[in-house]
């Protein structure tokens, strides 16, 4: 059963401008997350950082909480075995997500200067 959606997208070049501080890294991305987007080329870096983050959006727009409902760093998009995107919560979403009982998709997508992430919350309730 379908428990909540969202979807949010970023300006590329607006998180280009963002990555080059190391206090916005720490603040939203989580270590597996940050290792992932060092390992990138700096063209795909901007792009990929600016699809998690709006991954981060969209999975608090999904819980309805809004921002500042969890740190936007336990929210990580990461990339499972087959390229394909998939959240990892730690932290307080994680505790969120176990207490109700969620599993969380997430499909992501850029092109023409924007990223796209669009977030799926279900329950095994039928």
């Amino acid at each position: 059963m379908i428990a909540g959606v969202g979807v949010d997208m970023v300006c590329i070049q607006r998180m280009e401008k963002s990555l080059c501080s190391e206090a916005f890294w720490q603040r939203v991305f989580g270590e597996e997350e940050r290792a992932f987007l060092e390992a990138l080329s700096p063209a795909k870096r901007a792009a990929s950082a600016a699809a998690n983050f709006a991954a981060k959006e969209a999975f608090l727009k999904a819980c309805g909480v809004g921002l500042g409902g969890f740190a936007l760093a336990d929210i990580q998009a990461l990339r499972g075995e087959k390229g394909a995107p998939c959240y990892r919560l730690c932290g307080a979403a994680a505790a969120f997500a176990k207490e109700k009982g969620l599993r969380a998709s997430l499909s992501l997508s850029h092109e023409g200067g924007l990223a796209i992430a669009f977030a799926v919350l279900e329950t095994a309730q039928g």
